[in-house]
């Protein structure tokens, strides 16, 4: 959640679609749309679908920070090491 917190804090105003946040974050879509459901779930996050911008394609869900998860940003280091996450080693 802390790599998606800071990526969203960036440009909180701005609508980020997920599989842009998936590119971004390196975290995989089957835990990612989950985390941002949660988030919505939590009020953290809103969501709303957009329109095509081409013929044929489908509406997109897109996602931004509510003012609750800008301040939860805010006050969490993206680079912190998270309970219980295992050491990357290289």
């Amino acid at each position: 959640m802390r790599s998606l917190l800071a990526l969203l804090s960036a440009q909180p105003v701005r609508w980020r679609y997920g599989y842009d946040l998936m590119k971004e974050s390196g975290v995989l879509s089957g835990t990612l749309y989950p985390l941002l459901m949660r988030m919505c779930d939590q009020g953290l996050v809103e969501a709303e679908w957009h329109a095509p911008t081409q013929p044929g394609r489908p509406p997109r869900h897109a996602y931004r920070l509510t003012g609750a998860g800008l301040a939860l940003a805010r006050t969490i280091e993206p680079d912190a090491p998270q309970p219980n996450a295992m050491p990357v080693t290289a």
